[in-house]
Order: structure tokens, then C-alpha cells, then sequence
């Protein structure tokens, strides 16, 4: 890997400190005038300026960084040499990057005042010299310590003595810091195992903050996985064992190939120039690349959007970089341990055939040539390392070697039956399948077996619903499919766990997953690009025309069942039996819930939730019915209202009421509120509003349930008189109790009143805590809130979140007509922001529209929800001229408060 062409080229200077960077004899004669703080802004700022335009030009990061630790050496030497040591004087130190002489923009200057056995006399001139560093404004973290106590801390946290590993003294006695470097090396604490396994288990602890993966949204350059610190790991544990003293000096040999040591200096130097660009565009110390900074850095680096927007081409790159540097990191970590912790031990080793075997836990090649003579073992290794639980991974050498021949996965390699055969025995592995996956990518095997996985690699998609690039959510998927086949997922996936067990072909849900998502980043539908990859592959391993055709639907359907229960009025028979007619068979609708729930919960940790697994749940057992009752007998919604009244009448009688009574108090009720709620809610609300004697006071219920049907959301309903206002003001509220609406039914009485149904989580999409303080002051706000005059309009508070407003997403409106509801669907695509609902609540009022109903659904930065309306009249609308004039206002209404907020 190389590079990018865009990347700023890079020039090599002389390692001189340039006059106009810093004159030290100026410096000091204004130190000497009493000038010192005047001066001293002046260079800082000098020194600044002459570095960023040395970056701006081209010059090499690593020679600015030295540059800048150069001219910080002079300058904090010459006011150290300001002052009267009177004999006793302490050594000045640079520790951490300061010490390795790699100095960013704004990294803190660490440093270390080292102190003598007899230092009473110095602590004045001590004080007056630190501060003279604050006065001038520096970042500068420092520690005053005599040679006992470094040592004396470093034993106990190995953090410290990380930073006294990396030190240089600046000013005093080299003496000092050579007797701290003595009582603290391997032979008197942390030897190099101890260290190791330390830095090992910081890595790892480090690692899981950022998910184990390189593929962050907004990763941070100098702590993720594949960034600067992992190289930092690498050469800590080289120096505290091998002696070596750098990257720079590690030996291409034993450890690290010529090729490798290449990849780690150059990735190193992409890193660093990242890490400056951020610090210098940031303006302070930022070391995370976050999304404003990336389209920054993209325009920085010369991208340019085409197919692919430029902040993804360089995400890509960047992103590339990170998975080459962690893999460095790992086959290196690999090769310390066996020299490190397994030096004096002996191997297990077993022979598994004639070209490999294990040691210990690690499969290796049993020769050199076995790749160049035999490329079909490429893929066998992974055949063998899936069919043994106890197989950990791939040796070290035979990684390279695999790095070395992977070039071998060409056509005819490709084109090989036996090469067929063995991909779709990996994808039938009973063990690490997942992993095995994710080895391939990583070693390049992979995208070289199948070019169009290849494309994909590294590939970002510039929002914030999609967590990870596009090959690492393709393998999340495909971990989420294997986890439904485990005991210990069932409690958290029991509907989809029992489904995946029952597939006839697994493999074929896994070929699925690895290709639903491909066509992205090619412009055009992705669900049809993927299908005809998918197609391709199917049929060139050999699949027949069954299966193949349902990994094509499988690809092309992916979204759908999704889209149906989050944006279709699912508790309607006829939208269930529409979609049963698209499914066509039980088959087809088992592999598709079973990969719609592993791609939300691929997509993004947070997606998932009870709500939108209830939602799937609910469509599934539906569908499921429907195609069993078989698809020429749908369900007479007439025989479903019939069957609702009487579930919800044996209720209420065994509460006391009559038939009579109920009979009354529903005259005034439209049918689709028995068509679209449940008989025990009916019955709960009955109940309320038979007891509420102040009509012309709301009467607001609220409950959590944990009924499949509502999955742990808290419903909320409402009964009041109908109001232009009402369903802007409820929205509105709701958003000052920092609640988020996922659905909501509207039912407009013939008797006035409106009978009000919400569903609600918190706005982070937890479940709302099963306390009554918390649902009673839901309760009592919006009783209060909505007995007050509704036409005055609401003010919603709430601030937009910082990542949401890195993104402009245009509002775009649809309207079309449901002729099975007969009603006007509108569906909204816009960027997230407080008040949303209640502002297109309010122009629905200044139109006369009615809303009978809202899908809600946010993804990230955007939300895209659906209103059912109708006019006054209850009838779709149908003038197209009206239809557009409140598309256009929703536009420019959501538009115009994008710049606000």
C-alpha cells in the first residue's frame, strides 16, 4: 500500500534549525533587556507561521515535527540558562512525543525536572521558570522529581515509566536522567514478559473503546485502532526488549521484512500528517477526525466529489492506511509474543497434512513454495483453521507468505473448481467463520477472491447511520448471522435465533449478507448492483437455479421488510397481506427476517431496539399467518373489526359494563380505530374516558408494556377535543421531555373529540424506566400543557447535537396516494433538528389537512417519516397543485430552520 496520488508530496530538508525559524541569540539578548514575554509570543508565533507554510508546501511531517521539538529545545533552554542554578542545578527533560522529538502543532510539552539528591536551593527559580513557560502560553505538562521518586513511581505504574523511556535531556546533568535509565530498566522492574503483557492488555483495553475496529465514524488518529499509538506499542516493546531505540531502527530481518518496515514509516507519516493537518486546522490539540475536519482535510488533500463524495475517498484512504498498520501491529505483537513470553518454552506442534500444521494454536505453511507451487492453499488454510474450535489464527511467517502470493487470486485462480468449492466450505465453517472472514480481508485475500469485495474495503458512507465502512458492516452482518445460531444469543434474539436454526441452507443466508450490501459507491440502485454480483457468483460456484434465485431476492428485498414495518401501517391486514404476496412463500420470508435483523443490528450498535424488533416481530408473524392461511384467503377486514368489538366487549363486561353502554359510548368511533388498535387498549381506553366526567378537560393515560405488539415503548393516549393544534402542540411537549415519537394514530371522533395514540422511547431510544415518578410527571406536564391555549405556539428548547449539524441534508417530500387506506401518504427526508414534528404539525393546520396517522424513523442525522392525511373531508388529497404547495412549504420551512439551529 502506498499513499494516495492526492496526498501533499513530501521533501526531505537538512536537519538544521533555519535562522527564521529561531535565532537563540536574540532570544537570549531579550531575555537579557527584560523583553522575554514580548519576545517570546513573537518567536512562538514566528515559529508557527514558518512551519505551517513549510507543511503547505510539502515538507515532510516528520522533519517538522523535529523542526518544532528543535526550536521548543532552544527556546525552553534558553530561559532555563536565564536562571542562577547556584551550583545545584537540575537536569531539564523532554518526556513522551516531546522526548521522541515529535512535536504536533498543539501537543502538550511534557517535560520532567529531574532533581539532585540537594535540591532545597532551586525550587524559587524552579517556580519563576515555569511560569515564565505559562505566561508565554504553553501547553506544557510537567513533573518535578528527584531520581528516588521517578523510579520509585515508575515501579508502580508503568505508564510513567513508558514516558522514561522516551526521554532527552535538554538542559543539566546527562548523569541524572542515565541513573534513572539504569534503575528502571528490565533488570530492576517491569522485565520485557511483565512489560509486555502490560502493554498487551493496555492495547486491548484501548482497542474495545473504539469497538475493536479501525472502521470509526469520526476515529481518532492518535488512539484507534491502526493509529499512531499502536505503532508506539510496537517500537515500546522493541526498545524495552531488543534495545532498539525507534521505528526507525528496528532491523529488517527477524521481525520485519523490508517491504513491512516500509509500510510502517509510511503509514507513520500519513498518520502524522493527518494528526497536524487536524491540529492545524482545529487550532488547538485534536487529534479526532471528526466529520467537519474530514470533508476539511478532503479538500486539504485535493479530492474532489465524483462518484464518491471526496470526504469519502479520503476516509477511504485513511481508512485503508489504519486496517494496513493494524495489521502490522498484529502480525508484530504476534511475532514479540513467541520471542518474548514463549522464548524458553516448548512449541506444540501439530501436523494437520502435508502442507500445514498448528503451533501453538497458530496454523502455518509447512514450506516456503507452498503458495507459489500450490495457490489453491490460500484458501485451504482457512478451510482447515474453520473446521477447529482451537485454531487461534495465522502464524506470522505464513501470513507474509500469504501477503507474497495473494497476488496468485487472479482469474484463473478464480475460474479453479476446487478454489470454488473451498470458499464455500469457508462460508460452511462450524468454527470462527466470522473471524476467518475478517483474516482474509485483512491479508488481502478476500477482495482478491472477489474483486467486487475488494472495491469496497475501507469504503465510508459520509453519515451517521452507518457506524462502520461498508466491508466492515458486511462482516458485522455475517457475525449477527452466526450469533443467531448460539445458546448464549437467545435471550436477546429469541424470534430470530429459532428462525436461523431452521434455514435449510445457512450458507445461503451468508452469501446474502456478503453481498447486500456491495454495489454501494457505484452510483445507482445498490440493491440491484448486488443482486447481479450476486447472481454472477451463485452461478459460477455452482449454485442451482433455486437457490440462486433466492440469493438474488435475498439481495434485491433487503431493505424491504424494514421499510414495510417501520413505514407501513402495519396492524392493517391488507398491508400485511400485500406483503405476503410479495414474499411468496414461508422459505423466503424466514431468510429475509433473519437478514434484516442481522443488517440493523450490523448498521449501527444503537439501531436496534425493542421497538423496531416488536415492529419486525409483528410483520413477521403476520406475514407468516397469512402465507399459512394461503394467499387467496386474506382476512375480511370487516370479520377483523367484528372480532376486535367482541374481544374488547368481553373485556369491559367482566369490568361491569353493558353491551348497551359500550354500544354508546363507541357510536361516535370511525372504524379503523377497531381495525388498527388492540382489544385490551380499546378497553383501557374505554374504561378512562366512561370515568372522565370534564370533557372539556384532556384526559391523558399513560403505560410501559412490554406486549410484543408495543415492545417496551411507553404508549400515551390521548382524548380531547379535536384542535388545528393538537398534534403540533403534543409533539412539541413530548420534545421538552426529551421524548422521541415512533408512531402515531390519530382518530377524529364524529362526536368532536380526538382520540389520540403515541408511542414513545427516550430521544437516546432507550425504554422509558418502569417508575411512576417518571411516567406521572409525563402525565401531568402534558395535561397541563394541553388544558392551556393550544393556538399559542410551543417553544422547543432542546439543542441540536454537534454531529448532527455537521451535516446539510436537503429536505426532500413525496405524496402519493394508498388506495388501500384511502389516504394521502407524505413522506419527509430531512436532516434531524429539535421541533421538527410540531413544525410540519403546524403547516398540516395552515393547509387543512387532517393526519391520521405518523411513521417516524430516524437514521443518524436524518430522520425520514411518514403522515397519513386526508383533507377535511376525509379523503385523499388530489389536487396536485395543493399537493406541491405543502411539499414546498415542509421544504423551506425545514430548510430555513436547518441555518437556525
Amino acid at each position: 500500500m502506498s499513499t494516495s496520488e492526492n496526498t501533499p508530496p513530501m521533501t526531505d530538508r537538512d536537519d538544521s534549525l533555519p535562522p527564521e525559524l529561531f535565532d537563540p541569540g536574540a532570544f537570549a539578548a531579550a531575555i537579557g533587556r527584560g523583553d522575554t514575554l514580548k519576545i517570546g509570543k513573537q518567536a512562538l508565533k514566528a515559529a508557527a507561521d514558518y512551519l505551517h507554510a513549510e507543511f503547505r508546501s510539502g515538507t515532510r511531517v516528520a522533519r517538522l515535527l523535529h523542526l518544532r521539538a528543535q526550536f521548543m529545545d532552544a527556546l525552553l533552554g534558553a530561559l532555563w540558562d536565564s536562571r542562577d542554578w547556584s551550583g545545584v542545578e537540575p537536569a531539564l527533560v523532554a518526556v513522551g512525543g516531546y522526548g521522541r522529538g515529535e512535536l504536533h502543532p498543539h501537543s502538550d510539552i511534557d517535560i520532567l525536572v529531574l532533581l539532585g539528591e540537594d535540591s532545597e536551593r532551586c525550587h524559587e527559580q524552579l517556580e519563576q521558570f515555569l511560569t515564565q513557560l505559562w505566561d508565554l502560553g504553553l501547553n506544557v505538562g510537567h513533573s518535578v522529581r528527584t531520581v528516588s521518586e521517578c523510579c520509585s513511581k515508575a515501579r508502580r505504574d508503568i505508564t510513567i515509566l513508558t514516558n522514561l523511556m522516551e526521554t532527552r535531556v535538554i538542559r543539566g546533568p546527562e548523569a541524572l536522567m542515565e541513573d534513572v535509565r539504569e534503575r528502571t530498566s528490565p533488570a530492576h522492574m517491569w522485565p520485557s514478559a511483565d512489560f509486555f503483557r502490560a502493554k498487551l492488555q493496555e492495547q486491548r483495553a484501548r482497542h474495545a473503546k473504539f469497538a475493536d475496529t479501525e472502521y470509526n465514524l469520526e476515529p481518532n488518529v492518535k488512539s484507534s485502532p491502526g493509529g499512531l499509538r499502536d505503532l508506539q506499542i510496537i517500537a515500546w516493546i522493541a526498545e524495552r526488549h531488543f534495545g532498539v531505540d525507534s521505528l526507525e531502527s528496528m532491523d529488517t530481518g527477524e521481525f520485519l521484512t523490508p517491504d513491512e518496515r516500509r509500510m510502517l514509516l509510511h503509514g507513520r507519516d500519513f498518520m502524522w500528517q493527518v494528526r497536524y493537518a487536524l491540529h492545524l486546522n482545529a487550532g488547538r490539540e485534536e487529534d479526532r477526525l471528526l466529520f467537519d475536519h474530514q470533508r476539511e482535510l478532503a479538500a486539504m488533500w485535493g479530492f474532489q466529489d465524483g462518484e464518491k463524495l471526496a470526504v469519502e475517498q479520503f476516509m477511504q484512504t485513511y481508512y485503508r492506511w489504519a486496517l494496513a498498520l493494524g495489521e502490522l501491529n498484529e502480525l508484530l505483537i504476534q511475532n514479540f509474543d513467541q520471542a518474548i513470553l514463549r522464548a524458553d518454552t516448548v512449541d506444540d506442534v501439530r501436523i494437520l497434512n502435508e502442507r500445514f500444521q498448528v503451533r501453538n494454536g497458530y496454523i502455518e505453511a509447512l514450506r516456503d513454495d507452498l503458495f507459489s507451487t500450490e495457490p489453491g492453499a490460500l484458501l485451504e488454510i482457512f478451510v482447515l483453521a474453520g473446521r477447529e474450535s482451537g485454531i487461534i489464527g495465522v502464524g506470522t511467517p505464513t501470513i507474509r507468505l500469504i501477503r507474497e502470493h495473494r497476488h496468485l487470486i487472479n482469474s484463473t485462480f478464480r475460474a479453479d473448481p476446487r478454489n470454488r468449492a473451498s470458499f464455500l466450505e469457508i462460508l460452511r465453517s462450524p468454527y470462527n467463520m466470522t473471524r476467518l472472514l475478517r483474516s482474509m480481508t485483512r491479508y488481502g485475500v478476500l477482495g482478491n477472491y472477489l474483486p467486487e469485495f475488494g472495491r469496497i474495503v475501507g469504503q465510508m458512507q459520509h453519515d451517521l447511520f452507518h457506524t462502520y465502512t461498508v466491508d466492515a458492516h458486511t462482516l458485522e452482518v455475517i457475525q449477527y448471522m452466526r450469533r443467531f445460531q448460539k445458546p448464549e444469543f437467545d435471550e436477546r434474539f429469541p424470534v430470530s435465533s429459532r428462525v436461523a436454526r431452521r434455514l435449510p441452507k445457512i450458507e445461503l443466508l451468508y452469501i446474502a449478507g456478503l453481498y447486500h450490501d456491495i454495489g454501494k459507491g457505484r452510483g445507482g440502485d445498490h440493491s440491484e448492483l448486488g443482486a447481479v454480483d450476486a447472481e454472477r457468483f451463485c452461478q459460477e460456484h455452482g449454485l442451482d437455479e433455486h437457490d440462486t434465485g433466492l440469493v438474488v431476492w435475498l439481495v434485491q428485498n433487503h431493505l424491504t421488510m424494514s421499510a414495510v414495518s417501520q413505514r407501513k401501517d402495519i396492524s392493517d391486514p391488507d398491508v400485511i397481506q400485500q406483503f405476503a404476496h410479495h414474499v411468496g412463500d414461508l422459505d423466503r420470508l424466514d431468510y429475509l427476517f433473519t437478514l434484516t435483523v442481522a443488517d440493523i443490528n450490523g448498521t449501527n450498535p444503537t439501531l436496534w431496539n425493542a421497538w423496531r424488533g416488536s415492529l419486525l416481530r409483528q410483520l413477521y408473524t403476520g406475514t407468516r399467518r397469512a402465507l399459512r392461511r394461503g394467499l387467496e384467503n386474506p382476512v375480511d377486514k370487516q370479520v377483523w373489526i367484528e372480532q376486535t368489538r367482541k374481544t374488547a366487549t368481553d373485556l369491559l363486561e367482566y369490568r361491569g359494563f353493558t353491551v348497551e353502554e359500550l354500544e354508546d359510548l363507541w357510536r361516535e368511533q370511525g372504524e379503523d380505530y377497531f381495525l388498527r388498535e388492540k382489544p385490551e387498549d380499546i378497553a383501557w381506553h374505554t374504561e378512562a374516558i366512561a370515568g372522565h366526567y370534564e370533557r372539556d378537560q384532556p384526559l391523558v393515560l399513560i403505560r410501559n408494556s412490554s406486549d410484543s405488539s408495543v415492545a417496551n415503548t411507553t404508549q400515551i393516549f390521548i382524548h380531547a377535543r379535536s384542535h388545528a393544534q393538537l398534534f403540533s402542540r403534543v409533539c412539541a411537549e413530548l420534545e421538552q421531555l426529551e421524548l422521541s415519537v415512533h408512531d402515531a394514530r390519530i382518530y377524529n371522533a364524529r362526536d368532536g373529540m380526538s382520540l389520540d395514540t403515541f408511542y414513545v422511547l427516550n430521544s437516546d431510544g432507550s425504554s422509558i424506566a418502569e417508575e411512576s415518578a417518571r411516567l406521572r410527571h409525563i402525565k401531568d406536564h402534558l395535561s397541563r400543557a394541553l388544558a392551556s391555549n393550544l393556538d399559542r405556539a410551543p417553544n422547543v428548547q432542546r439543542l441540536t447535537p454537534r454531529q448532527i449539524k455537521s451535516f446539510l441534508v436537503p429536505t426532500e417530500t413525496s405524496m402519493s396516494i394508498d388506495e388501500i387506506m384511502n389516504v394521502s401518504v407524505l413522506e419527509v427526508s430531512s436532516r434531524d433538528r429539535p421541533g421538527l414534528l410540531a413544525r410540519i404539525g403546524r403547516i398540516f393546520v395552515d393547509y387543512n389537512v387532517d393526519l391520521q396517522a405518523a411513521k417516524i424513523q430516524t437514521l443518524g442525522e436524518r430522520v425520514e417519516d411518514v403522515f397519513f392525511i386526508t383533507d377535511a373531508q376525509q379523503q385523499p388529497l388530489t389536487d396536485p397543485v395543493l399537493c406541491e404547495t405543502i411539499q414546498r412549504a415542509i421544504r423551506e420551512q425545514l430548510d430555513d430552520q436547518a441555518g437556525d439551529t
